[in-house]
C-alpha cells in the first residue's frame, strides 16, 4: 500500500512529506482528476479536511463521495474553489479590519424616470412596453422556502390573494401570457413569439416547483417555454483563513449554505440561454422576485422606459422616506474617477452621506421623499450589453461576507460563514459608459412583498410597512380599487381592520385576471357610464372581454368568460356578499396559508356567471 502511494506521488512529482499521511495512504482509491483536486485543496491550505480520514478499506465510499462533492463545488463556482477561497480571505480580512466598502466614494442622486400612475406619460410608456414585451425574457428567482413566513411550502405556491386563491406562480405565468398576447395584437401579430420564462430554483425548491407546474399544466404556458435552472450551494468557511468547514455530522462532507440570488447571472450565462435568446431577436431580460403580487402592474411602463431611454440597466424603484428600511439607488463616484449606480443599503446610505458633506444625512426633499429612490429588486437588462458583460465576468457578481464574530477581537466566528451575492449588484462591474437608470413607481402600485411572519409583522413600528401575507393581500385590493377609481369608478374608501395584530386598510376585494386589465388603457376601455362599488363588495373578473357599464355593486360578483365571449355587466347588483372573518394564526386546524393572513373569507352569497361559449352577452340582474 505504502509502495503504491509512493509510486503515485513520484509519478506526479509530488513531495509526499507535504501531504497529510491519512490522504497519502488513501491515494490509490482516487482517480487522476480527484488527485488533482486534492493537490488544489492542499495548495489552498485545506489539509485539515483529511485529518480524520480512516485507514484504507474503511469508509472508502465516503472518501469518494467527498471528492464528488469537491468536484461539484469546484465546477459550479466561476473560477473554481481556489478563486472562492482567495476571495473569502480578502473579504474576511477587510471585514476584520472594519474596512468600509464605500471608502473614497461620494454619493449623488442618479438619473431616472419618475412615473405618476395614469397620466399621459405613464400611458405612453405602457404602450411602448407592451410592444416591446414580445422581445423580452422573464427570470424569476425562487430559491427560497416560506419558513420565514410561517409557511412550510415553496413561496411561489402561496395564494397572492384568497378571493380567487390564485398562487404567485400562476399570477406570474398568466401575466406573461397576457403580455405575449397583447404584444402580438399591438404589433399586428407579425410573428408568433413565445416569451421565455426561467425560474431559478435551489435544492430546497426545485422538485416542488416542478411539481406545482406539472400538476397545474404549467398554468397554461407551453412546458417548452419554461426552464428551471437550479443554483448550487457554496462552501462554508470556519475562520479568517477561509479554512473550509466540515459538516458537523459528517467528516467527509464540506458544509454548504446558499450563495444568494446573485447566482442567477452565472447560471444564465453557463446555460447558453442568453445566446439562444439573442439569436431569436430578443432584446430584454427582466428579473423579479418570488412574492410581490403587484410587480407586474409596473412592468409595461418600466419596459417602455428602458426602450425609450435605451437603458442597459433599469432598476425598478419606489418612493422611499428618508432612513426607511429599504435600500436606496445611488450613484457612487470614486476619487479615482470610477462611478456606478447601485443599491446602497439604508443603514449604509445615511452614514455615507454624513461622511461626504451632507451633515443631515438622508433627508426628505421637497417632494416629501428621499431623493434616493427605494430599490425593489426588479431589474430590466438590455440583452446585448448584458451578454457582453457576462462574457468578461462569467456571471460572477461582487460578493460580500457577513461573519458573526464571537467577540471584539474578530478572530473566531460563532458559526461558519460563506460568501454571498445579490442579483442587484450586477452593475458593480459595469464600465462608466453603461447607461444605468431607474424607474420610480407609486408604492401602492408596484411593491407589496410577502416576507414576514405574523409575529414579526405585528412588531413593526406604526406607519411602517408590514410586508406580511396580510398586508400583501390587502395591497392587491387597494391597488385594484385605486386603479378603478382612476378609471372613473366610484369606489368607497377602505375601512381599517386588525388581523394578526396588524392594522390594515380593507378596500373592496377587487381582483381580475391579467388579460382583463394589463394596462391602464385596457381598464379604462372596459369601464363606462356611472359605476360604483361599495366597501363590503367583492368582484372577481376572469376573462378578457368583460365590460362594466353603469354597474352599481353592493355584494359579491364573479364573472368567468372564455376568449371570444363579450360580456356587458350593468345595473344594480346587491346580495349578502362575502365577509372577511378573523382567525387565530395559532389555530392549527386552519390551513397555514390562511393562518398567516389572520382572516378567511366566508362566502355567504354572490352573483356568479360563467360564459363558456363565444358570443355577446348581457349580465343585468
Amino acid at each position: 500500500m505504502a509502495l503504491a502511494a509512493a509510486e503515485i506521488l513520484s509519478n506526479l512529482n509530488i513531495n509526499g512529506g507535504d501531504w497529510p499521511p491519512n490522504l497519502v495512504k488513501n491515494l490509490h482509491l482516487l482517480s487522476p482528476d480527484q488527485i488533482e483536486l486534492a493537490k488544489m485543496l492542499l495548495k489552498m491550505g485545506q489539509s485539515h479536511l483529511f485529518q480524520h480520514w480512516a485507514e484504507p478499506g474503511a469508509e472508502d465510499d465516503q472518501k469518494k463521495a467527498f471528492f464528488a462533492q469537491v468536484a461539484k463545488l469546484n465546477s459550479s463556482y466561476p473560477g473554481g474553489l481556489a478563486s472562492y477561497v482567495k476571495t473569502a480571505r480578502e473579504l474576511l480580512a477587510d471585514s476584520k479590519a472594519g474596512k468600509n466598502p464605500y471608502d473614497g466614494f461620494t454619493p449623488s442622486v442618479p438619473t431616472g424616470e419618475i412615473l405618476s400612475f395614469g397620466d399621459e406619460n405613464f400611458i405612453k410608456f405602457e404602450e411602448v412596453g407592451i410592444k416591446e414585451a414580445q422581445n423580452a425574457a422573464f427570470v424569476l428567482v425562487a430559491g427560497g422556502l416560506g419558513e420565514r413566513l410561517g409557511y412550510n411550502g415553496i413561496k411561489v405556491a402561496l395564494p397572492a390573494e384568497t378571493t380567487t386563491g390564485t398562487c404567485f406562480l400562476q399570477l406570474y405565468i398568466e401575466t406573461i401570457l397576457a403580455l405575449q398576447e397583447a404584444s402580438r395584437r399591438l404589433t399586428k401579430g407579425a410573428c408568433q413569439k413565445e416569451i421565455p420564462f426561467v425560474i431559478m430554483t435551489s435544492d430546497d425548491t426545485h422538485a416542488r416547483t416542478l411539481e406545482l407546474l406539472e400538476s397545474n399544466s404549467y398554468f397554461g404556458m407551453k412546458p417548452t417555454q419554461v426552464k428551471l435552472l437550479k443554483q448550487e450551494k457554496v462552501a462554508c468557511v470556519d475562520d479568517n483563513d477561509a479554512r473550509l468547514a466540515l459538516d458537523p455530522h459528517n467528516k467527509y462532507k464540506i458544509q454548504t449554505k446558499p450563495h444568494g440570488h446573485g447566482d442567477v447571472h452565472s447560471l444564465l450565462y453557463s446555460s447558453g440561454l442568453l445566446n439562444i435568446w439573442r439569436d431569436a431577436g430578443l432584446r430584454w431580460v427582466l428579473f423579479f422576485q418570488d412574492t410581490n403580487g403587484l410587480l407586474f402592474k409596473a412592468i409595461p411602463a418600466s419596459l417602455g422606459v428602458s426602450a425609450t431611454k435605451q437603458y442597459h440597466v433599469n432598476s425598478l424603484a419606489v418612493q422611499r422616506k428618508a432612513k426607511e428600511a429599504i435600500g436606496g439607488i445611488t450613484r457612487l463616484t470614486h476619487s479615482d474617477g470610477r462611478s456606478m449606480v447601485i443599491n446602497v443599503e439604508y443603514n449604509q446610505l445615511d452614514p455615507l452621506l454624513r461622511a461626504t458633506g451632507h451633515p443631515d444625512g438622508d433627508v426628505n426633499c421637497e417632494t416629501g421623499y428621499s431623493p434616493f429612490p427605494g430599490n425593489i429588486n426588479q431589474l430590466i437588462l438590455e440583452l446585448g450589453p448584458y451578454i457582453e458583460e457576462l462574457s468578461k465576468t462569467g456571471g460572477a457578481i461582487k460578493e460580500f461576507v457577513n461573519p458573526k464574530y464571537k467577540d471584539a477581537s474578530k478572530t473566531s466566528f460563532k458559526s461558519s460563514t460563506r460568501l454571498e451575492c445579490m442579483m442587484q449588484d450586477y452593475p458593480k462591474t459595469l464600465p462608466p459608459t453603461a447607461r444605468v437608470g431607474f424607474t420610480v413607481m407609486d408604492t401602492w402600485l408596484a411593491y407589496a412583498p410577502v416576507k414576514n411572519n405574523p409575529e414579526d409583522a405585528a412588531k413593526v413600528p406604526k406607519g411602517n410597512p408590514y410586508h406580511s401575507a396580510t398586508s400583501g393581500e390587502m395591497a392587491i385590493y387597494r391597488a385594484n380599487s385605486l386603479i378603478l377609481k382612476k378609471a372613473g369608478v366610484q369606489v368607497v374608501d377602505a375601512v381599517q381592520q386588525v388581523f394578526n395584530g396588524q392594522e390594515v386598510d380593507v378596500w373592496p376585494r377587487v381582483t381580475w385576471n391579467p388579460k382583463w386589465g394589463l394596462t391602464f388603457s385596457d381598464i379604462k376601455n372596459k369601464v363606462s357610464g356611472s359605476c360604483s362599488i361599495s366597501q363590503r363588495s367583492t368582484m372577481a373578473l376572469k376573462g378578457r372581454d368583460i365590460f362594466l357599464e353603469d354597474l352599481s355593486l353592493d355584494g359579491a360578483l364573479i364573472v368567468d368568460s372564455v376568449d371570444g365571449a363579450e360580456v356587458k355587466v350593468e345595473g344594480s347588483i346587491q346580495n349578502k356578499g362575502w365577509l372577511l372573518e378573523s382567525i387565530d394564526y395559532k389555530d392549527t386546524a386552519i390551513p397555514e396559508e390562511l393562518r398567516i393572513r389572520g382572516f378567511k373569507i366566508n362566502k355567504i352569497e354572490q352573483l356568479e356567471k360563467t360564459y363558456g361559449e363565444p358570443g355577446k352577452y348581457s349580465l343585468k340582474p
